[in-house]
């Protein structure tokens, strides 16, 4: 069957078309739609002139004899091309208890859009009865083959040899002081990637940039300030990048934006991850807006109720969960992880709440996910880092049990053994010693590595380094939910003074327990995550649930560059010493192997060598002894005092004719606080007097 239309833009023919692939599939000769919906009794294609044309020019019926094959719905427009906005009416049964949300008379996006706009979008109007056609959201027809990737070659950092940068892309340069032609966008981020590799990170890992609801105000405050969607953990678009980070999307170049940041981050060989949301939507619950999953098949995208389905099973404590282990759900996780691999060129993801992807379809975790061990055995995702946030809200937390092989996990664990123990809490050290280890006790008994040991102190999610160090209690009320939001427990100390002082002696002692964490950090197996701006102490305010403000109190201020250089000399340093040492990522547990000089790959001390505090519960000081892997690196002893006094550390004596050199003391003030590579002070004395609250780093060749 062909019909013709003809509009003051557009002469157009369709033709049955092709089931596969999902989404608008632009040739030379047309365009073909592929849409799944197994309930759906009709679909309508909307076609429009431009972004901002309140009525569809061309409206194609889809006859459910020609233009579907069993459950998908397909058509072929000869004469469309790139460029072109479009949308979907889907109608089916409107029976909310049974799980079904048809209204043909809202306008829905396509869930495998390569671009969405929102000129007009108004989300009220996506809620309730009423046709919302000319105050809708509109994906757009993008053609993926025609970019120059220019000879773009991944780095394939190997995952122990990574140091990750957990950076919000538009909070990176939103900052006037960030100096960029183009703020808070992806072409911001290319501007300051000299930054980026000063520091010596191997990747960044980018909070949401899949299209988002970043307009709609999620409250209003009584001063008048709207607070909005910030972190971006509310998807539109699974496929598509998000507009507001981008400074042409009218245009259609949402992708090569993206490619653009990808390909120069490459050529500094610097690896993309990106954080992704499949366990939710931003549609939220029963009273949210229908504008994509819910119109197009509710019952098959989502965990609803089973004794009233017009209620959602919310496992994300975000209103609604996709069912990611239904088949064609499942499909659709994995078809837009092979998009973001193969045609954004991405290096990794990390996958928030990622215990829902476990869950199957009566909800319950199932050890052999199917979308899971899809995405682990995939052989396009094969390259790929998997990094999983292996707890959800509705209680499953798999740290150490997260279904496959490879998956990195954030540890929790680490975050609180060393925060407890760089506050001072007596009585840590064995489990600081099992952390600083690569967490064998959690990954070793299901033949895990530290390499599935994502180590970090903080995250977007929780105070800043700097604030850990500056807050006992969280200040939220800028969030207009009266400091009821946010973690109770952030196992912070703010050393003698709540928030900014003038006490020397405090914002000394402060800049120490940053360093002291950082140290930690990097000297840790497994693989370090660094929080954007800690390494220039960029302070929240006490904020410790900054997910709705897009201003100063989540952007990075580049002045602090300058004014807390040491802070930054330190951290990349820090990160100097990790990459010169393979001892320090080694990829594989402490086994007591000896070297020919008979060392042992780790020796752990207290303040008397071989005399660890494992069982004293007042002890507050750990010390260990890492030998060389390889030739022309260095024996690293560290020593770690977390008391209030000074302690006085014994020092081992190296084989052979090697001496000590001091690389690190968090005591000293910058510079002497940490050398250069390369320009250590000679260090020969037995002991070693260490400051209170402290860490001293030496090393030996």
């Amino acid at each position: 069957m062909e019909t013709e239309s003809e509009t003051m833009s557009l002469a157009l023919t369709t033709e049955s078309g092709r089931v596969h692939p999902f989404g608008a599939t632009p040739d030379a000769e047309g365009v073909n739609f592929a849409l799944f919906s197994e309930h759906a009794t009709g679909v309508v294609l909307l076609i429009f002139d431009s972004h901002s044309a309140e009525k569809a020019s061309f409206e194609i019926e889809l006859d459910p004899i020609t233009h579907r094959t069993f459950h998908v719905w397909h058509v072929y427009v000869r004469g469309l091309k790139s460029g072109v906005h479009y949308a979907y009416r889907v109608n089916g049964p409107a029976n909310i208890h049974d799980g079904h949300r048809f209204d043909p008379a809202k306008i829905l996006v396509d869930p495998y859009s390569r671009g969405n706009t929102d000129a007009l979008f108004d989300r009220g109007a996506a809620v309730g009865p009423g046709d919302n056609l000319g105050l809708s959201m509109r994906s757009v027809v993008i053609d993926t083959t025609t970019y120059d990737w220019e000879g773009d070659r991944r780095p394939a950092t190997p995952m122990k040899d990574s140091v990750i940068y957990e950076m919000h892309v538009g909070g990176f340069t939103r900052a006037s002081s960030s100096g960029v032609s183009h703020p808070g966008t992806f072409r911001g981020v290319i501007e300051r990637i000299p930054y980026l590799r000063e520091l010596g990170v191997t990747a960044v890992e980018l909070l949401p940039v899949f299209e988002f609801d970043s307009k709609h105000p999620l409250r209003v405050t009584e001063d008048g300030r709207s607070l909005m969607n910030y972190w971006g953990y509310s998807t539109i678009g699974f496929f598509a990048p998000e507009s507001g980070y981008c400074v042409r999307p009218e245009e259609g170049r949402h992708l090569d934006e993206f490619r653009d940041m990808v390909k120069a981050l490459h050529a500094a060989g610097i690896e993309v991850i990106l954080d992704v949301v499949y366990n939710h939507t931003d549609e939220g619950n029963h009273q949210g807006p229908s504008f994509s999953f819910k119109g197009i098949d509710n019952r098959v995208y989502y965990h609803t109720v089973p004794s009233d389905r017009q209620y959602y099973m919310d496992y994300t404590g975000c209103g609604n969960t996709l069912n990611c282990n239904h088949p064609l759900v499942a499909k659709f996780i994995t078809d837009s992880l092979r998009f973001w691999v193969k045609e954004m060129r991405v290096d990794g993801f990390r996958f928030d709440e990622g215990s829902v992807l476990s869950r199957g379809e009566d909800g319950v975790p199932t050890l052999h996910a199917h979308v899971l061990w899809n995405i682990e055995l995939d052989e396009a995702l094969a390259g790929v880092k998997l990094i999983a946030e292996a707890w959800d809200a509705a209680g499953a937390y798999q740290i150490g049990a997260f279904p496959g092989w490879r998956w990195g996990e954030w540890n929790g664990r680490y975050r609180d053994s060393i925060r407890r123990f760089v506050k001072g809490d007596p009585g840590m050290v064995g489990d600081v010693a099992a952390r600083i280890s690569g967490s064998a006790d959690i990954y070793g008994p299901s033949g895990h590595t530290p390499n599935n040991s994502i180590n970090f102190i903080t995250c977007h999610d929780g105070f800043t380094l700097a604030d850990l160090v500056s807050y006992n209690g969280k200040h939220n009320f800028a969030n207009g939910e009266e400091n009821r939001d946010g973690a109770d427990d952030n196992m912070s100390w703010n050393c003698g003074a709540e928030g900014p002082t003038g006490d020397d002696g405090i914002n000394r002692l402060r800049e120490r327990q940053k360093k002291n964490f950082a140290a930690i950090l990097l000297l840790s197996q497994g693989v370090p995550m660094i929080l954007s701006g800690d390494e220039i102490g960029r302070s929240q305010g006490g904020n410790n649930n900054a997910y709705c403000q897009d201003n100063e109190i989540n952007w990075l201020n580049w002045q602090e560059v300058e004014t807390n250089a040491g802070l930054f000399r330190f951290f990349k340093n820090m990160i100097a010493l990790r990459k010169a040492n393979e001892s320090l990522r080694r990829g594989r547990f402490f086994d007591g192997s000896t070297n020919d000089e008979g060392a042992p790959d780790v020796e752990w001390h207290g303040c008397r060598l071989d005399a660890p505090g494992w069982f004293d519960q007042g002890s507050r000081v750990l010390a260990f002894t890492l030998r060389p892997l390889n030739d022309g690196e260095d024996y690293i002893h560290v020593m770690l005092n977390m008391d209030g006094r000074p302690l006085e550390f014994e020092v081992p004596i190296l084989p052979g004719s090697r001496s000590w050199r001091r690389y690190a003391d968090t005591a000293q003030q910058a510079p002497a606080d940490i050398a250069d590579p390369g320009s250590e002070q000679p260090f020969a004395a037995s002991t070693y007097t260490l400051a209170a609250h402290s860490t001293a780093i030496l090393v030996g060749r």
